[in-house]
């Protein structure tokens, strides 16, 4: 393949600043940019007065995950669902609607049967649970959290971008499709769960067990949420920029405790079990998992890295082109820069997070036992095993018990970025939000449902992202933070975009 002229001159002016230039430099391979060009923009007409009030309405309903599983709201679970058959009556008509969960019932599984059976399904995915809103943060809203005011252009509440938003996008879109007589070639899932927040061990886990036995052998593609549409989004790249997920760290927490004697405050003990657990925690710090450039990150890079800094081609080129158990010199440079930044650091090892620590009850009481929550993300290979045995040999004590008190999951695999899923939701970004931005496929270091799909055979092919356009990182201020609100305008691009999509996806 012949390089672009841009690669060349980076080569060159790698070699001028004395930087070893990989062996694969030699073999000319191309780092052109892999931008999609000349897709036509196109409107969507959605009732935009209709949509924002239903929205605005599904936002007053409390559908909170509380970190307590007793501490559940089924009522604001059963109203919702509810109101949503009233505001979407021909897809309640249209498509098979089951109510799904264990041991709560309480995810939505919507099916719209295909005409041609023997195509592989797709699947839609958004969530309805909503993290809490503390007491102490009320009075920093603009807005009553709970209230879906509609206000100064946007709409605001707790869920609205996270994610009721791309519940509603769909749900809007379906029922414009069926009101013009449209039905899809292949078959649609629609997936809502009830406990993503909390990790979705009741809703999305529950509901992929029940497609998998059901027999489906592969889905063609599937969607969740993520990153939205952000200027500034990533570091080094001020542009619009919309980054489609193409794999999911994995997730574990470990509770670390320790029991012994309490007794009075006046007479301590040598050490005492919130000392004995505080070292603990401080050594586990100190042991942090090793760097590797995950296969995401290299193809993130290889979409990503022609837009970047000219002269930093050659080393993000070294990556997107490098091999796993080799490091060259341009990617050990490539992961000192990473490290520097709290975002792009996460990319690159398992991360270890303690969360919450508990112990006492009273200023005058030694504590008789102490606990520490620490949260990891795992890069594929570190399997709950290999993180309990590293946190214990980085302890190093036996009165610390470890215990995995999360419904981990692994890895995920990764979504193919050259296939037609990735190319259909790139051509249905472009088509809603123009072709003055990039898009780029990335490695996501929190996580969402969809994971419990991924992490299977039946759907290698996930993608995430959420579809809508923020005005700036201000205002992803607002995903689980305080003033959560979207732009009434930009929402109703979301509507168009799950419209286009769903039409793009006939071509897969």
């Amino acid at each position: 393949m012949k390089p672009c002229a841009k690669y060349v001159a980076s080569i060159s002016l790698a070699v001028s600043f004395g930087i070893n230039v990989p062996a694969w430099a030699d073999e000319k391979q191309d780092f052109s940019s892999l931008q999609m060009q000349g897709v036509e923009q196109v409107t969507i007409d959605v009732d935009l007065d209709g949509a924002v009030e239903r929205l605005s309405r599904a936002v007053q309903f409390p559908t909170i995950s509380n970190q307590d599983r007793n501490d559940f709201d089924t009522k604001a679970f059963d109203d919702y669902h509810q109101f949503l058959v009233e505001a979407y009556p021909n897809v309640h008509k249209t498509l098979k609607r089951e109510v799904l969960g264990d041991p709560r019932p309480y995810s939505l599984l919507y099916t719209w049967e295909g005409k041609n059976p023997d195509l592989p399904p797709a699947l839609f995915y958004a969530h309805q649970d909503v993290v809490p809103v503390p007491d102490d943060s009320r009075d920093q809203w603009m807005q009553e959290p709970f209230s879906g005011a509609v206000a100064d252009g946007y709409i605001w509440g707790r869920g609205v971008l996270d994610d009721k938003n791309q519940i509603h996008g769909i749900l809007e879109a379906a029922e414009m499709k069926i009101k013009e007589g449209w039905q899809p070639s292949r078959t649609l899932y629609f997936v809502f769960g009830q406990d993503e927040e909390v990790g979705g061990p009741e809703g999305a886990r529950y509901i992929a067990d029940v497609l998998e036995q059901r027999g489906i052998k592969r889905f063609a593609f599937v969607l969740d949420e993520s990153a939205p549409l952000i200027p500034g989004v990533f570091p080094g790249i001020p542009d619009n920029t919309a980054l489609i997920g193409i794999a999911q760290k994995g997730y574990i927490s470990l509770e670390l405790a320790v029991h012994g004697v309490g007794g009075h405050s006046s007479q301590p003990p040598e050490e005492s079990n919130i000392g004995i657990l505080a070292k603990a925690v401080t050594k586990l710090e100190d042991a942090q998992f090793p760097y590797r450039i995950h296969e995401a990150v290299r193809h993130q890079y290889r979409y990503m890295g022609p837009e970047l800094d000219e002269a930093k081609q050659p080393m993000y080129a070294a990556v997107a082109f490098g091999k796993d158990g080799e490091m060259t010199d341009l990617e050990k440079q490539f992961i000192e820069e990473m490290a520097s930044d709290q975002v792009t650091r996460a990319m690159l090892h398992t991360t270890i997070a303690v969360t919450m620590f508990n112990a006492g009850i009273k200023d005058n009481v030694l504590p008789p036992s102490a606990t520490a929550v620490v949260n990891f993300r795992p890069m594929p290979g570190d399997t709950p095993e290999v993180i309990i045995e590293h946190v214990k040999k980085a302890i190093d004590d036996d009165r610390i018990t470890v215990r995995d008190i999360s419904a981990s999951t692994p890895a995920t695999n990764v979504a193919n970025p050259d296939g037609d899923g990735y190319k259909a939701l790139e051509k249905t970004i472009r088509q809603i939000w123009g072709n003055d931005l990039i898009v780029a496929p990335f490695f996501v270091i929190g996580g969402s449902d969809s994971k419990h799909f991924q992490a299977r055979d039946f759907a290698p092919d996930v993608y995430t992202i959420t579809g809508i356009q923020l005005e700036s990182m201000k205002e992803f201020a607002g995903f689980h933070g305080v003033n959560e609100r979207i732009k009434v305008d930009e929402y109703g691009k979301t509507i168009g975009f799950f419209y286009r999509l769903m039409d793009n996806l006939e071509d897969l």
